[in-house]
């Protein structure tokens, strides 16, 4: 999506038919929904997340000792379960929103987002960086945040596409399998300082002590799971079989953490956003609809909303980043309402959709523009050769095949239309 800085047509895209002054109002409107929630947040709102943290505990703990005996097949199954969803609980409803500062409000010392630390390979202090200043300060802007693709995908047509893009698939299933140091690495910018080194100049000092602090984080939580809950178990004959149960845990929390960010950014019809088109003196209205249009929600039960750290609600979240997680619910109908008000997409669906619909999106952009859409099953041999000889051609041939993808997709397009 393009939003013009000059006027008329005062915008573009999915908003071309709101002037400024709508989305003004439109930001004035939010802005109350926002005062509103603020205004009333009181005992009930804390008791909800000590509730939640309470619940998590609990649930580690009887995990863990169930885990102590895992060496039956019940236990193992039970124990491995409870500690995957507390891992789970940990790092969604409960790790990321008090980062966030969602609760900082009720003055608790022991719940604040300047003290709390996660089960994750990420520290805290690199998490609180990478994601409340850098991605929800530049939200889907290509190049910008690095929370699209993490650095490591093609997620907009509008980025060139290189031989090394058929490779994202793979990329992000690998990033998905070990999705809590991906994120450490992507906290790090980890693939901007190697090329920095590759340019002959060395990493800051101030990157190399938050270097230092992932590391020594990443040997305690391997430590915890991998070495001293299993030796514990060995009183039991059980040490392998809880070493195995954290392997699963620790997957099963990556996988759905991993899922769930890519249902609330990557769908297909979420927009992304090119720098040189946002405004210098961005609104307190733009930014709502760069963030009201570059999320996705996830339509579900209670439970999964609470699974999901109510990142199920992540058009809100986006919106309202630091009210409490628990509210979202409350507020999603107040804010699709006025979605419809200014008639903008409300992008919600189960979450099987949302998945497979975000895969859709990596697998598309690994292809060059117009592949998949002028790709059938009469002309898939020829295409398939065009896309060998892409890869493998010269620059020339390249960016020549490549317009003729293009140029051939649009046209599948306009016949289907």
């Amino acid at each position: 999506m393009t939003i013009a800085p000059d006027a008329p047509p005062a915008y573009t895209g999915p908003i071309a038919h709101l002037t400024r002054d709508d989305i003004e109002q439109l930001g004035r409107e939010l802005d109350a929904i926002r005062q509103e929630v603020i205004d009333t947040r009181g005992e009930r709102d804390a008791a909800y997340i000590h509730k939640v943290i309470k619940i998590q505990r609990s649930l580690e703990l009887g995990s863990r000792a169930v885990l102590l005996v895992s060496i039956f097949p019940p236990a193992f199954v039970v124990g491995t379960v409870g500690l995957s969803i507390a891992k789970i609980l940990d790092n969604m409803e409960i790790g990321h929103n008090i980062m966030h500062g969602q609760w900082d409000w009720m003055r608790d010392p022991k719940i604040h987002s300047t003290v709390w630390e996660w089960d994750n390979a990420s520290t805290s202090e690199g998490w609180k960086h990478s994601h409340n200043e850098l991605h929800h300060t530049y939200t889907n802007i290509v190049g910008k945040d690095n929370d699209l693709g993490w650095g490591i995908m093609r997620v907009d047509e509008e980025q060139r596409w290189t031989p090394s893009s058929l490779f994202q698939p793979a990329m992000n299933f690998i990033n998905m399998c070990i999705f809590e140091y991906g994120i450490a690495m992507y906290d790090l910018e980890l693939g901007r300082v190697i090329r920095q080194k590759k340019k002959g100049r060395r990493p800051s000092a101030e990157w190399q002590m938050a270097a230092k602090r992932t590391l020594a984080k990443i040997r305690r939580q391997a430590f915890k799971d991998y070495v001293a809950h299993p030796l514990v178990s060995m009183v039991t004959l059980s040490g392998p079989t809880t070493l195995l149960a954290n392997v699963i845990a620790n997957f099963t929390r990556n996988v759905w953490t991993h899922s769930v960010i890519m249902c609330g950014h990557f769908p297909e019809g979420v927009e992304t956003f090119e720098l040189k088109d946002i405004p210098e003196d961005e609104t307190r209205g733009e930014w709502y609809v760069r963030q009201m249009l570059g999320s996705a929600n996830i339509s579900g039960s209670k439970f999964l909303h609470v699974m999901s750290g109510n990142l199920s609600h992540q058009i809100e979240h986006h919106i309202f980043p630091d009210l409490p997680s628990n509210r979202y619910a409350e507020i999603a109908p107040k804010v699709r309402a006025l979605f419809e008000k200014y008639d903008l997409n409300y992008h919600t669906a189960p979450m099987p959709q949302q998945v497979a619909s975000a895969w859709h999106k990596v697998v598309r952009l690994s292809l060059p523009n117009g592949f998949l859409e002028s790709t059938n099953v009469r002309n898939a041999p020829k295409q398939v050769v065009k896309l060998v000889k892409a890869v493998r051609g010269d620059t020339r041939t390249r960016r020549r095949l490549l317009k003729e993808f293009e140029a051939a997709g649009a046209a599948s397009i306009g016949k289907a239309l």
